[in-house]
């Protein structure tokens, strides 16, 4: 994340186009007599980087969960490109709040985990490798196993797995929660310049109304449980963004005031 000090000669712009890469329709689900979701519908376009925040507690997991079914649904489809989503399908990446590295597996075995699934050729995947473990700062830790690395430097392995991927559509829930200031400034820049390469399309879970206003195409304001949609914000603001920026404040205000009253 850059500030009025520090901004940054390279231009980021979005590249997203008026193609529908993800269709949400009528999203619904509950536990029991809770009901979390409620008939929550919304398009995303290819390569948009859509921010959706809401209060604590609202349903922003349950959300994504619902949305590459881990959980099952009420009611709703989800479709990518026309075609309800299929996780064998359709190349999509999901970075949950929680590290979910595997523990047989050293740091660079983990990050390359998802390239040998997918069949990459193995010059391919040491120089993905490669890459992502000098961009988060861990490649002298690469023969590590998990048990060895810090709560933040395990979020950092299931980052650069994720990114070593490039996929069509990543899904991001709140993933730098438990990182140090420093290295979530890094690494909010460093996705911005890896959506920006690829036209990734992204859907990214946040609480932190400052990070969704600086990471964002267009915000996403959920209500309280049971969450509907309750505005959408479009962000145009220039990139790279200086959080200093005037307008920079009144849009995160706005946003604020959104969650804040009821």
């Amino acid at each position: 994340m850059v500030n009025n000090n520090t901004i940054e000669e390279e231009k980021i712009t979005s590249v997203q186009s008026p193609e529908v890469k993800v269709q949400v329709r009528g999203l619904t689900k509950s536990f029991g007599d809770l009901l979390v979701l409620d008939d929550v519908s919304f398009d995303v376009r290819k390569g948009e980087f859509l921010c959706i925040v809401g209060p604590t507690g609202c349903g922003k997991t349950t959300f994504l969960n619902s949305l590459t079914k881990l959980y099952t649904i009420d009611e709703g489809e989800m479709l990518v490109d026309g075609e309800p989503m299929d996780l064998k399908k359709h190349d999509i990446a999901y970075i949950f709040q929680e590290y979910s590295t595997m523990s047989w597996l050293r740091v660079d075995e983990n990050v390359s985990f998802g390239l040998r699934i997918k069949g990459y050729p193995e010059e391919v995947i040491k120089e993905r490798v490669d890459k992502v473990l000098k961009m988060i700062g861990l490649d002298k830790y690469r023969h590590y196993y998990p048990k060895k690395l810090s709560a933040s430097m395990l979020q950092r392995v299931v980052i650069a797995r994720a990114f070593a991927v490039e996929p069509e559509l990543l899904l991001m829930d709140e993933p730098y929660g438990q990182l140090d200031l420093q290295l979530k400034y890094k690494l909010e820049d460093e996705l911005l310049r890896l959506w920006e390469k690829t036209g990734t399309t992204v859907i990214f879970i946040t609480h932190n109304i400052e990070e969704a206003v600086y990471l964002s195409d267009r915000i996403l304001v959920l209500t309280n449980k049971p969450a509907k949609i309750k505005e959408e914000l479009i962000n145009d603001l220039p990139r790279p963004r200086d959080i200093a920026d005037p307008k920079f404040v009144e849009l995160r205000n706005r946003v604020t005031e959104l969650i804040k009253w009821w």
